[in-house]
């Protein structure tokens, strides 16, 4: 299982990995920490990461990059259209209101969604992850800004899906962040908490987190935020400044020439972080626009200057996440600033002078939210053993649940009434389960909504729920629980509906009463006395239970609170029994502004489909990289190392036709397909192998022909040598291995005779393989009989007297069934070893000298 934390910035991504010393932040193949979040289209294929950034400046209008801003926002938002202007690709109004993105890719203009995009960015970090681990990645952690809204935090999760992800948990930045900085604490109190202040200053936005720290836990006590502040914002200040300088100085407008403005942009983005550290700077492009070199210079105080009205908006959500946290600047144990773009020093003395105290840094700024992504995995993953630590997360807005009420009488002719109640307040810990009851006649419909849209950029409406058809069996109003679940994503579902019934059953029954469901029903049967009230009174009842605590709300009320008020009542008198029947009722989900899920898996299919495009197109690059690089090399090494083992006439055709390959390389084989390229490197290689083969043939002889030597040698030795540690070995066997050697030594002096004859430019008769091959066999045949083992002689116990004599009667039949040659030779063996062997031990070592060979 994979354990992957995903931190995916407006600018750039990091990528974190669990291992078992630890988290690690995984480098790109640029040997870099930071990706950049860009895709790049092409003519034939996508540039995703690093190679979409390296052609970003020569493609700007087909370069999408801070897709993070275009996600699950209407096109009509005035934040979005703010955002666009400094965009230089085409971005229009889709069919449903939501933002469609124009590039030219593969010759013709497509269309793609926000989603889409950010499922290629997610492709692009996934690649990194795998080539990191060697392994298939599925299961992770992504950080989301805590700003996001119910259908941002889907359009994640779809854009994960595209990618081939399973996000465990979508995770807030700022929890991350906290998560990062507490697990490792060992000095962490028991009972009063430690609270620390987190100020995330991103590329984008400016978050802020309060989190209470105890022993083995964390609690998220407040957020706050600012969608709108972030390093770019300070970046803009000192390009708007530049443009109108230059608009004034040299006349030229980068407005009008989109890569004017992105070379603008990034030199305005170098020069902030140079001010960060010294206290003046200078911006010098060459060839800006319209041939014109440019030149300027700011320092420290006027930067600042032109930045007063970003930095006036500091304060506000630092305000604001105290006020929420309920607690004063004194109660504050320590801050710690993250986030690339906190370096600005006036950020830090605004800091300073709000906290009464330093700014800590001591976490990695850029990294801290993608190995705190990581180590929430591993919390996750049942893989890794990781410290316990519990982290207490809380939903930034608050969530409301509306319907329409029950139709009144016919006589009294009124309108239904619309209620509405909070299921979710702000805070609300993550993940959550309400249950609500309602009572209808037939089907009706739920709407989620945000109860506050003051903070949000957003509509109302989140999603829609059609819970029915269902009959009720006596033909009055059923009664439904309703589930609602926020989930750890912090996205918000309607769960389940169950159709409740009772049935009455004629058995004798004593039950005990459950106090705390009793009572909500008894709060239920009260409101069900007033017939206009009666889903209102449930509703908020259900609620008022499950706001102390989700788990209760979810384990109290469907199962203890079926059963009714009387039934507890009369617990202790014998009654009929009353049966629950429940039967789940179809509830269909419409959410607003969500790719449904047919589109979801079409974009999926079209990934698949590019990433094989993409596939493709870099194979086909390396083949045609391959056919230059042997030109080339082939090239040098004819007039160099390979002089000696070519004819002259033979080079000058090959040195033709490696010309000939170049220049069609570069003309009509510019734009060719993999097959081609691999067709031309082969037409290449039967030219230029034999030759190849011949200088390999030169090299290596040398070395294996004096390994062939020493074999030989060696052998011989051993066989004409009076070694007593040979003296066991038959004299046949001897005279064996000499023959071997002699044949092998005549066949090599031949060849060798021959080859020596040949020049340089011949092809070889004495080949390495051969000479191996002829080394391995004599090997083969003298190796089992030059390192037989010495038998130990027999032992001169009285009981093995007769079975001595029994092999020496039984050898006699083998022997005579040898060659003469072979009798002879044992013969003359026994013999020789007369003097030193005892004649008993005689035959069984005769015995054994013939069996062991057999037998290997």
């Amino acid at each position: 299982m994979s354990v992957v934390g995903f931190d995916f910035g407006n600018e750039s991504g990091v990528v974190a990995v669990a291992r078992q010393r630890g988290i690690d932040v995984v480098l790109n193949d640029e040997s870099k920490r930071e990706t950049p979040a860009i895709v790049c289209f092409g003519e034939k294929q996508r540039f995703l990461g690093t190679a979409g950034a390296a052609s970003s400046m020569m493609n700007p209008k087909n370069t999408i990059s801070q897709i993070k801003r275009l996600i699950g926002r209407q096109f009509s938002d005035p934040e979005l259209q703010r955002d666009l202007k400094a965009l230089p690709f085409s971005v229009t109004e889709g069919p449903d209101g939501y933002p469609l993105i124009h590039a030219r890719y593969l010759g013709e203009m497509r269309t793609f969604t926000p989603t889409q995009v950010l499922g290629m960015v997610f492709s692009d970090l996934k690649t990194i992850a795998e080539k990191n681990l060697n392994a298939a990645v599925v299961d992770c952690c992504i950080g989301i800004p805590i700003y996001f809204t119910d259908l941002q935090r889907r359009a994640v999760m779809d854009a994960a899906t595209i990618a081939g992800l399973h996000p465990l948990h979508l995770i807030h930045e700022t929890t991350a962040t906290a998560l990062a900085y507490g697990i490792y604490k060992t000095d962490l109190p028991e009972n009063d908490p430690l609270n620390v202040a987190f100020i995330d200053v991103g590329h984008a936005s400016l978050q802020v987190c309060i989190a209470g720290f105890k022993k083995g836990q964390l609690k998220i006590l407040a957020h706050s935020f600012d969608r709108n502040l972030g390093g770019r914002d300070f970046d803009e200040a000192l390009f708007q400044h530049f443009a109108a300088k230059f608009k004034e100085e040299y006349k030229i407008d980068v407005f009008q020439n989109a890569r004017a403005c992105i070379r603008l942009r990034a030199a305005c983005e170098k020069l902030k972080k140079v001010l960060s550290a010294n206290p003046e700077a200078p911006l010098n492009i060459e060839c800006l626009m319209d041939e014109k070199d440019v030149r300027g210079f700011i320092k420290r105080e006027e930067f600042e200057q032109i930045s007063i009205p970003m930095l006036e908006r500091v304060k506000k959500p630092l305000e604001k996440a105290l006020a929420e946290a309920g607690l004063t600047i004194e109660n504050i144990h320590a801050v710690e600033v993250v986030g690339s773009s906190s370096r600005v020093p006036a950020i830090m003395r605004i800091l300073t002078e709000f906290f009464g105290k330093e700014p800590r840094r001591t976490m990695n700024a850029s990294e801290c939210v993608a190995k705190g992504c990581a180590l929430q995995c591993a919390i996750l993953s049942p893989t890794f053993k990781v410290r316990e630590f519990q982290v207490n997360e809380s939903f930034p807005f608050p969530i409301a649940l509306s319907w329409k009420g029950p139709a009144p009488d016919a006589q009294n002719g009124a309108l239904e009434n619309h209620q509405s109640t909070v299921v979710f307040p702000k805070g609300n810990p993550i993940p959550s389960v309400k249950a609500l009851t309602f009572y209808r006649s037939g089907t009706f419909t739920i709407d989620v909504q945000y109860a506050d849209v003051s903070e949000l950029q957003a509509p109302a409406k989140i999603s829609t729920y059609t819970i029915g058809p269902f009959q009720s069996a006596k033909g009055e109003r059923a009664k439904l629980k309703v589930k609602v679940r926020l989930n750890l994503h912090g996205i918000v579902s309607v769960d389940s509906a169950t159709l409740l019934e009772e049935e009455e059953v004629e058995v004798p029954v004593v039950k005990e009463a459950v106090k705390e469901p009793a009572e909500m029903e008894t709060d239920e049967a009260s409101g069900d006395a007033a017939p206009s009230t009666t889903s209102e009174s449930d509703v908020n009842m259900q609620d008022a239970k499950g706001a102390g605590d989700a788990s209760g709300a979810e384990n109290g009320v469907p199962e203890s609170g079926d059963k009714p008020v009387k039934m507890e009542t009369d617990a202790k008198v014998e009654a009929p029994k009353k049966k629950v029947k429940k039967t789940s009722v179809p509830v269909t989900e419409i959410v607003y502004g969500a790719m449904a899920a047919a589109d979801v898996q079409k974009a999926v299919e079209k990934e698949f489909e590019m990433a094989l495009q993409d596939r493709v197109m870099e194979e086909t690059k390396d083949k045609k990289n391959a056919v230059e690089a042997y030109v080339y090399d082939m090239r040098n090494k004819l007039s160099d190392k390979y002089q000696e083992f070519v004819i002259d006439t033979e080079r000058e055709q090959f040195m033709a036709k490696l010309q000939e390959v170049e220049d069609w390389l570069y003309e009509d084989g510019e734009d060719e397909t993999k097959g081609v390229y691999i067709a031309k490197l082969e037409e290449l290689k039967k030219q230029g192998d034999p030759i190849e083969q011949r200088y390999k043939e030169y090299m290596e002889r040398g070395s294996v022909i004096d390994q062939f030597v020493y074999c030989i040698n060696s052998y011989r030795e051993a066989a004409m040598s009076n070694d007593p540690k040979f003296d066991h070995i038959d004299l046949a066997e001897k005279q064996k291995v000499l023959n071997e050697c002699v044949e092998a030594e005549a066949w090599f002096r031949e060849k060798k005779q021959q080859q020596d004859a040949l020049p340089k430019y011949a092809n070889p008769v004495l080949l390495s393989a051969d000479v191996r091959e002829k080394a391995e066999a004599l090997d083969r045949v003298c190796r089992p009989i030059m390192t037989k083992p010495k038998l130990k002689p027999a032992k001169p116990a009285t009981p093995e007297t007769p079975s001595s004599q029994s092999p020496q009667g039984g050898e006699q039949q083998p022997q005579s069934a040898e060659s003469p040659n072979a009798g002879n030779a044992n013969a003359t063996e026994g013999a020789s070893a007369g003097n030193e062997v005892p004649p008993a031990a005689e035959p069984m070592e005769t015995e054994k000298s013939e069996t062991v060979p057999s037998a290997s």
